[in-house]
């Protein structure tokens, strides 16, 4: 009577319950989830013909689009792999994931056709150039491949524990690493998130964040899970984001702390009348109190902050609020919101360890790294043994994530150990230093790294970006800074710059910082 976990089951049942309700918008378009599944079955008739079999890769370029959602579909009912990437690299970033993955098939968006035709000559695995939109000579057309087949295949058995995507991590130290989630892995995690932050049916989910990031957190299968609808943003702006939030009655989105604030700054006129009430999962990087704080009380939305990584599919800690939070002020509780906080009910066991491999203390201030094993954990990295074995080493995933855990068991990142700053043998946190600086009113950006020093080792740096209109000069901040810590944390410096290096999904990118200012240094 068993039968496979696997988010399938999610598109077999929104087709059976709710094959009437509308399942996804897209500009003009419109589909109920009788004709959204029925696209992606004719999908996955097409890629059958074409050859696609079990266990092969098909790779999609593309930005939050009807055609970038249906993969997720089409592909693993044949048996296949998706693997999506992300569509703000480069040519040369493309060509190695796509030669690591060997794909059977690579679909592109119109905006990144030409970027991969300069590749084809050297692409020579790839059976077939798909065109999700727009076109090229040799390009096969999405829609009219998809009009014109049927949806006739053939439906493999599904295990679990076959490989669902390949999700390639960022790579900002070392080549990307293509992380391999199962079906076990993305149904376990849309379930938890599902516990923790509830959908019902008619909900309205708009796409803010990438769906190429760790598979939009297991959205792309949460909102079907829930009978909701998918409304599609190709492209994060403010004020579309406003538009679209009232015009479609958004009730749900997620982002990254860094795209929170970029629509906490929109237009004026477009905040004066936003609908209120909607729900925010936030994660991807710590976001600040201040930042929590300007969503929550300038636009009247609600904030989950969750924690994880693409090897956990992504979900395993979730800031779930509590009875006593009602008793908090504006600033206990905005303080609060931005720890990382507790275990999913799915996403197993948590630990926080010391060098010493024993826990840390509850003590709010003894550093440990994140350790986590589970059902939500990666099967491991794709064609990477030896990466697979360092993560994955003693039974449990290594996140390099250096945090403490307080007294009432919420765990809080005070910073990738890399970003660790270690100034006359005292440990500093980028993040905590970032959090105070986001405080000030003219601060809209922080970012904070360490920089060689003859008699500390390393002192911070901050790199901040002002706000529209604003001024504070670097002594202001350093005086904003001194009055709230410890004075080893100050910074040094405080260099104003107009925008800070970000990935894709908003993650702001210090190894680029710590390279300027390793140039300067060497001056």
């Amino acid at each position: 009577m068993e039968v496979a976990l696997t988010p399938l089951e999610f598109a077999r049942r929104a087709r059976r319950i709710y094959p009437d309700r509308e399942a996804v918008v897209d500009g003009e378009l419109r589909l109920t989830y009788a004709q959204f599944l029925g696209r992606c079955d004719r999908w996955s008739g097409a890629l059958s013909r074409l050859g696609v079999g079990v266990g092969d890769r098909v790779v999609v370029i593309a930005p939050n689009t009807h055609g970038m959602l249906e993969q997720f579909y089409a592909v693993p009912q044949i048996g296949a792999i998706v693997v999506p990437l992300n569509y703000r690299l480069t040519g040369a970033d493309f060509k190695y994931m796509i030669e690591h993955c060997a794909p059977a098939v690579v679909c592109v968006h119109a905006d990144y056709i030409q970027t991969v035709e300069g590749l084809r000559g050297e692409l020579t695995g790839v059976r077939h150039f798909v065109a999700l939109t727009g076109s090229g000579p040799g390009w096969l057309d999405y829609e009219s491949t998809l009009a014109a087949g049927a949806a006739d295949f053939s439906r493999p058995v599904i295990d679990e524990d076959d490989v669902l995507s390949i999700n390639y991590t960022s790579g900002t130290t070392s080549r990307p690493k293509g992380v391999m989630i199962t079906h076990r892995n993305a149904w376990m995690n849309t379930v938890g998130t599902l516990v923790h932050n509830p959908m019902g049916a008619g909900e309205r989910y708009l796409w803010t964040l990438p769906m190429f990031h760790a598979n939009g957190w297991t959205y792309v299968w949460t909102v079907t899970a829930a009978g909701g609808t998918h409304v599609c943003l190709a492209k994060v702006d403010a004020a579309a984001v406003y538009s679209l939030v009232n015009r479609e009655r958004v009730t749900m989105l997620s982002a990254a702390p860094t795209v929170l604030i970029a629509i906490a700054n929109g237009p004026q006129a477009g905040r004066r009348d936003l609908r209120r009430g909607v729900r925010v999962a936030t994660g991807g990087a710590p976001p600040a109190a201040a930042t929590i704080q300007r969503i929550e009380g300038e636009l009247g939305w609600v904030i989950t902050q969750f924690y994880g990584l693409t090897e956990t599919a992504p979900m395993i800690l979730v800031c779930e609020s509590r009875p006593r939070d009602a008793a908090l002020s504006g600033d206990e509780l905005a303080t609060h919101k931005a720890r990382q906080g507790v275990e999913l009910i799915t996403s197993g066991q948590i630990r926080v360890l010391d060098e010493g491999d024993r826990e840390v203390p509850a003590d709010g201030s003894t550093l440990g790294e994140i350790v986590v094993r589970g059902n939500v954990v990666m099967k491991g990295y794709y064609n990477d043994p030896q990466a697979t074995a360092t993560a994955l080493r003693g039974g449990w995933f290594h996140t390099g994530d250096a945090a403490v855990v307080h007294p009432d068991g919420y765990v809080e990142i005070r910073d990738r150990f890399k970003d660790v700053i270690i100034s006359g043998g005292e440990n500093i946190s980028s993040i905590e230093l970032e959090g105070v600086l986001l405080a000030h009113p003219s601060v809209l950006e922080a970012a904070v790294v360490g920089m060689a020093h003859a008699k500390w080792g390393e002192t911070p740096v901050a790199h901040v970006v002002l706000r529209a209109e604003s001024a504070a000069t670097e002594e202001q901040l350093r005086q904003h800074c001194r009055e709230r810590l410890a004075g080893f944390k100050v910074p040094t410096q405080v260099r104003f710059v107009t925008e800070l290096p970000k990935t894709a999904t908003g993650k702001i990118q210090k190894y680029v910082l710590r390279k300027q200012l390793s140039a300067i240094h060497r001056q």
